[in-house]
């Protein structure tokens, strides 16, 4: 992509946040790190069940200019929708992030 004007989805960047849950473990949460332009690129869904739940996973690439730091533990939004981050690598000598991630259809 060499076209920044195909950037036509906002997604909030999100940190995990570890807080201490009182018996000695920890409660993960969520915190916006950054709001981004993004182009999403749907895959086709397909179904999965784990431990008898079935749901609907759809894989989509989503393209970011570069310069974003990102871990797995990261995760974007786009207001109740949740994409998991399942890997990235970078085009054009680092000017594109290019992200694979996963959300469940509901």
């Amino acid at each position: 992509m060499s076209d920044p004007g195909q950037l036509t989805t906002r997604l909030t960047l999100e940190a995990p946040v570890e807080s201490d849950d009182g018996q000695g473990g920890v409660t993960r949460s969520y915190a916006a790190e950054a709001v981004l332009w993004a182009q999403l690129a749907p895959h086709p869904a397909r179904d999965r069940v784990t431990a008898d739940d079935s749901r609907a996973v759809q894989r989509v690439s989503i393209t970011l200019r570069g310069g974003v730091a990102l871990t797995r533990a990261h995760r974007f939004s786009d207001g109740e929708r949740i994409y998991r981050i399942v890997s990235w690598r970078t085009r054009d000598r680092g000017a594109w992030l290019e992200i694979d991630a996963e959300t469940e259809l509901t």
